[in-house]
């Protein structure tokens, strides 16, 4: 399903790019914003990057991607930002971008307007964060009069305002240029890029040939949320191998003993819920977690207990079984149980849904395993569970 998106018309949005990219090279910031061939580009390492291309007079593409939002990717459902999309777009491009999880928006216009995939749930793809500079003729001309070299001079505002016009108008020369960046700017350069734009006398923009759809192309089925719930899922339902209890240990002694020093009540009863792999660590209150003492700090606190508890997941560490993810122990003043999970995610431990042991690093703990002592769902952390052929 398509919706409808509100972008300047193509023309206007390509002559606010081409003037811009051309300001940014006079400069030496032609890395931001600039026209390459035939695709006007955007790469700001802060927001994200855009390409953006004109196919005639009445059709054009945009996409690209926000650094942190990323509707095909965190949307709950996945969204394919190319499903429904016309024949004749760059398939090409957009194929192996969409593939790899690089493309976070495909906006297209044809029929006098633009559109894109209706995503199911309110989702931001960062788009209008990418490109907000074209947005209006305002934020354009803002962010002309704001460059370094035309920042604090009279009538600035009008000189950058003339130069988008004459952009408009295919009028953009050296003169024009000049005066919004001065002399010390690389005007040779700024008008190639201007001329490449089409934005100078005698120029038009550069066009794109239509692409053609793929026969056959991988589509994330699952969104990164999806998939690490499917994981869960399955490790709630998982049974523990049976594997020999790790002999006690000097590490076992001294954790043990410093939650007995922290029993809340000062009796010894003391719980800890803790979950391990090699480079994440967190724990949740059980019925009697430790107590603070007064003054210290509690990050201070916590730095100690992932010490102690990645010590003795290390000292029981096992070549063949592997190393437990989730620990539990219930001290009193004279004793303690103990529970260690390596395949299965216990009743004890809470599931919000949202957090939980990352797959990368699940992959990593069962890969240091014996293929006989790997759970069920290990298939599962494979990437391409998340992905199905389409056609």
């Amino acid at each position: 399903m398509l919706t409808d998106v509100d972008l300047p018309a193509p023309g206007l949005l390509w002559t606010r790019w081409a003037a811009l990219s051309a300001a940014m090279t006079g400069i030496d910031r032609g890395e931001l914003w600039s026209i390459d061939g035939s695709r006007a580009r955007c790469d700001d390492p802060d927001t994200g990057w855009a390409r953006f291309a004109l196919l005639d007079g009445r059709r054009a593409v945009l996409y690209g991607a926000h650094r942190d939002h990323h509707a095909a990717v965190s949307a709950d459902p996945a969204v394919d930002p190319l499903t429904g999309a016309p024949d004749w777009l760059p398939w090409a491009d957009l194929t192996p971008l969409a593939e790899n999880d690089r493309l976070g928006f495909v906006i297209w216009h044809e029929s006098g307007r633009w559109s894109r995939v209706r995503y199911q749930h309110r989702s931001e793809d960062g788009l209008t964060e990418v490109i907000a500079p074209l947005l209006t003729e305002e934020r354009t001309v803002s962010a002309l009069r704001a460059l370094p070299a035309a920042a604090d001079r009279a009538g600035i505002r009008d000189i950058a305002a003339g130069l988008l016009h004459a952009a408009i108008r295919g009028e953009v020369d050296t003169g024009r240029l000049g005066a919004l960046l001065g002399d010390t700017a690389d005007l040779e350069a700024a008008l190639a890029v201007a001329e490449r734009g089409g934005i100078t006398p005698g120029t038009r923009p550069p066009r794109i040939a239509p692409g053609q759809r793929p026969p056959m192309r991988r589509v994330r089925r699952l969104s990164q949320g999806e998939h690490d719930r499917l994981v869960w899922a399955a490790m709630h339902e998982s049974a523990e191998l049976r594997r020999p209890a790790p002999p006690d240990t000097d590490e076992l002694a001294t954790l043990v003993r410093w939650l007995q020093e922290r029993a809340p009540g000062g009796e010894g009863r003391c719980s800890l819920l803790a979950y391990a792999d090699a480079t994440s660590f967190s724990s949740q209150p059980g019925e009697h977690p430790p107590a603070d003492r007064p003054g210290e700090q509690r990050y201070a606190v916590f730095r100690r207990l992932t010490e102690l508890v990645r010590a003795l997941r290390r000292a029981e560490s096992d070549p063949r079984y592997g190393r437990w993810l989730f620990l539990r122990i219930e001290t009193t003043a004279t004793t303690f149980q103990i529970e260690r999970r390596y395949d299965s995610w216990p009743s004890w431990w809470h599931d919000d849904g949202v957090s939980g042991p990352w797959r990368t690093n699940l992959q990593d703990e069962v890969d240091g395993r014996h293929p006989r002592w790997r759970p069920s769902w290990t298939p599962l952390l494979d990437p391409e569970v998340a992905y199905r052929p389409t056609s």
